[in-house]
């Protein structure tokens, strides 16, 4: 048990750390009611009076429906096809059997990933897009499945293999085939771990800005990432725009960590223990 004293250290421990976190985001909501005068002098001081002026502005400049739909269609295609992909990759090489060189040779082939970071494929996956006449959303959807497919295989293989090979047994013994296992027995017991993958990929879509940057050629595609670029001219930068509209993109994503943060947890311990 802890004494009161420790207990009074950690408490105010994790204030002070709480505290540092959300300092950026309290200090955006400050700075985002003050002009780009007011920004440029003084932007540590606290605004003087709540001026929503940045905030009607960029309503006015940037549709909002559009972008949000944009993204919330790249979101849903990419992460079907992630799903698809990753669950069966992860199901054969974590419950099927086969040569033990094979499945290591496999699962390294999609772990080598991790090592490399995405962004300096921006050429390269832009030529290939090219190659093969993708463009606009299409364009993007592609190398969003590529560079999560890494990520998802670690966390689902790693789920999978905690489960114990009696369940296998016993749908097989039941007359169920491998579709029928993967699909009715092992799918529904993965939904922790896949309810993970999904959140950990909506917040990566959400805030991708250098893929879109890249990829996205026509005003109609934007995503709600390249929005922020309306705000930047050739030789000035709309600052307050920037941080209202910044705002506003991450508000629904802060709603929808908050009220999914448990799955996040249960997910990403999910297998930690084995039995």
């Amino acid at each position: 048990m802890l004494s009161n004293k420790k207990r009074i250290a950690m408490s105010v421990g994790i204030m002070i750390i709480t505290l540092l976190t959300i300092s950026p985001f309290i200090w955006m909501v400050l700075l985002s009611f003050k002009s780009n005068a007011e920004i440029m002098a003084s932007p540590i001081s606290l605004p003087t009076s709540l001026n929503l002026e940045n905030y009607l502005n960029a309503f006015e400049i940037l549709d909002y429906g559009k972008l949000y739909g944009n993204t919330i269609f790249v979101c849903a295609i990419s992460i079907v096809i992630e799903l698809t992909i990753t669950f069966l990759s992860s199901f054969v090489i974590s419950r099927m059997v086969f040569s033990q060189k094979i499945k290591s040779a496999l699962y390294g082939f999609l772990i080598i990933g991790l090592s490399i970071s995405p962004f300096i494929l921006l050429f390269p996956v832009y030529k290939i897009n090219v190659f093969f006449g993708l463009s606009g959303r299409l364009g993007l959807i592609f190398p969003y499945v590529a560079t999560s497919i890494s990520f998802n295989t670690v966390l689902l293989t790693g789920y999978l293999k905690s489960l114990p090979g009696e369940i296998d047994e016993a749908a097989v013994v039941d007359g169920c085939n491998i579709w029928q296992l993967m699909v009715r027995v092992v799918l529904p017991i993965a939904k922790p771990v896949i309810a993970t993958v999904v959140i950990f990929n909506v917040l990566y879509i959400w805030n991708e800005y250098p893929f879109a940057s890249v990829m996205l050629r026509n005003i109609s595609d934007y995503t709600l990432s390249m929005g922020i670029s309306f705000f930047k001219g050739k030789y000035t930068v709309d600052y307050g725009g920037i941080i209202a509209s910044s705002i506003m993109i991450m508000v629904p994503q802060l709603i929808f960590y908050g009220l999914f943060q448990k799955n996040i947890v249960e997910g990403m311990t999910a297998g930690a223990v084995k039995g």
